[in-house]
């Protein structure tokens, strides 16, 4: 089955993105989580397929977790969604390798599945390729990550023809 995890320590934020994402994608299995610690035990077990990730965050903040949760498992998808369009954060969330930058009034819920559906279609597609050159990046806390995912960090342009592709 296919899952996102949405990180946001907004509740009412959280809930009605998770509304929005399985009222589009009625079979998709939509965790949620509000800080850091409770994220990477929830990827640890679910191994999500996208993970949506806020910037503000109690203790460690999204673009820190962006950059543990790379560094242990480079091809899960993490998509950091806030409200606050700042080129730095740009900057270092394209460093700590987020696979999209996405404001969170700057999509509709349409969009954001037609995102998250063309992430699984390529999961999807690159289960079914055998890929000589797929590593193995497990970690022992993320022993379940690594699920061949492969999808390369896209700029905006690539998004967009994704969403329409989907929509």
């Amino acid at each position: 089955m296919s899952s996102v995890l949405i990180l946001e320590n907004n509740d009412f934020f959280r809930r009605s993105f998770k509304e929005i994402l399985k009222m589009y994608i009625p079979s998709l299995s939509v965790d949620e989580s509000v800080d850091g610690l409770d994220a990477l035990t929830k990827i640890n077990q679910s191994s999500p397929d996208v993970v949506f990730m806020d910037i503000r965050l109690p203790g460690k903040n999204g673009l820190e977790l962006t950059r543990e949760i790379k560094g242990h498992d480079p091809n899960l998808v993490i998509s950091v969604f806030t409200s606050y369009d700042l080129p730095e954060y740009r900057k270092i969330a394209e460093k700590y390798g987020a696979d999209h930058f996405l404001l969170k009034d700057a999509l509709t819920g349409a969009e954001i599945a037609g995102m998250v559906k063309a992430v699984i279609e390529k999961r999807k597609e690159s289960d079914r390729r055998p890929n000589p050159k797929r590593r193995n990046h497990h970690k022992e806390s993320f022993a379940c990550l690594n699920h061949g995912l492969l999808m390369n960090r896209c700029g905006k342009q690539a998004i967009a023809g994704l969403i329409r592709k989907t929509s």
